[in-house]
């Protein structure tokens, strides 16, 4: 079974999407029917590092529009066609009208949150969604919303959520060297992780922000630690100095895999406290770390938490709420919750075969 994939990133790239696609593609990788999976990468800014085997990961089409296109126009000349086709993004769905050239083939959609919440793209791309044989969503909020919009048979969507190495996410001592390089000796430690983008402003980071002052007042020896970079980084600085706590909010920069784990070992909670998300891996690698951690019940983050099953749920929006879940995560043991694994890699890798791979292959 030969396996075609358009993905916006995977390896070398970052954030939870790329981590998805990675894990998406090992798994294909690893199923005993499937002999080749090719993909075609939109973005690669990192080392792409080790592959699985199997895998033809053609990272030169990440070079530019013109590059892309190229590489579909050498899949759709490829004179071994392929068994399955997967869009990992619903922004390369207008890329999938050429293979109407070549005989039919099952195609199948990726969706990852907040870009497939709501109609876009007109008739050319309403036309692809009706083409597709089923549709994976990370979480049920978010293959509701598109459900809702699109029109789809429900029976077409799929939820696999994201996953999380068990065995590489593990709870731990505080790194003495990272507690130095941020200043968190005798400190209780909030952490938020994300890409800070302009277009993204619904991570939360505000609204914990602006229930700092409060908190201070009976947890003086609070900080909040925002990870990650982007274009919005300035302006959250400026507002930490405008709200009296620019000494009390700490900006990490992008934080390198290499030093996630101990990241997350640093805190004592973690907070997604957004609107917008899709699912949040993040949630699942700092409960594997043993951070009590909050989500919200405005978006699909309260799935990685389980609907308050393994943390704490809040409408991020009312400010009382918020503090409400802080605190009652600040009490909380440093423990990982009991059932984790159902967001373990070998469960996720189970339900791609299962799912996707497992009703395609030849007998």
């Amino acid at each position: 079974m030969r396996i075609l994939t358009f993905l916006h990133d995977a390896f070398g790239g970052r954030g939870g999407i790329a981590k998805f696609n990675r894990d998406l593609l090992g798994a294909l990788c690893s199923h005993p029917k499937v002999s080749e999976v090719v993909c075609l990468p939109r973005v690669v800014v990192d080392p792409v590092g080790d592959l699985p085997p199997k895998l033809r990961y053609w990272s030169w089409t990440a070079k530019g529009n013109w590059a892309y296109i190229a590489g579909e126009a050498a899949a759709l000349t490829d004179p071994q066609w392929y068994d399955l086709v997967i869009c990992g993004h619903v922004r390369l769905l207008r890329l999938m009208a050429p293979l109407r050239l070549r005989k039919k083939t099952p195609m199948g959609l990726i969706l990852h949150g907040v870009d497939a919440w709501e109609p876009f793209g007109g008739d050319s791309v309403m036309r692809e969604i009706h083409r597709l044989d089923w549709f994976l969503s990370v979480s049920e909020f978010t293959k509701q919303k598109f459900l809702g919009w699109t029109g789809l048979p429900p029976e077409k969507g799929l939820v696999v959520p994201n996953t999380v190495d068990l065995a590489k996410f593990t709870p731990g001592s505080k790194d003495e060297g990272l507690i130095a390089r941020y200043g968190l000796a005798g400190k209780r430690v909030l952490m938020g992780m994300a890409r800070l983008d302009t277009r993204e402003r619904y991570k939360g980071f505000d609204e914990v922000m602006e229930a700092m002052p409060d908190l201070l007042t009976r947890h003086p020896d609070l900080v909040y630690i925002i990870c990650g970079d982007g274009s919005d980084k300035q302006r959250l600085q400026d507002k930490a100095a405008a709200l009296g706590i620019g000494d009390k909010v700490i900006f990490t920069g992008y934080v390198a895999e290499e030093e996630k784990v101990a990241t997350y070992r640093l805190a004592d909670v973690f907070l997604l406290a957004g609107w917008g998300e899709g699912f949040g891996i993040v949630l699942i690698e700092a409960m594997a770390c043993a951070v009590p951690s909050i989500a919200s019940n405005l978006d699909a983050s309260a799935e990685a938490v389980m609907d308050g099953a393994f943390g704490l749920v809040c409408n991020p929006k009312d400010p009382p709420d918020l503090k409400r879940a802080i605190e009652e995560a600040l009490a909380r043991p440093k423990i990982v919750p009991a059932g984790l694994d159902t967001f373990g890699d070998q469960a996720f890798e189970r339900r791609i075969h299962d799912m996707i791979v497992g009703r395609y292959h030849k007998a």
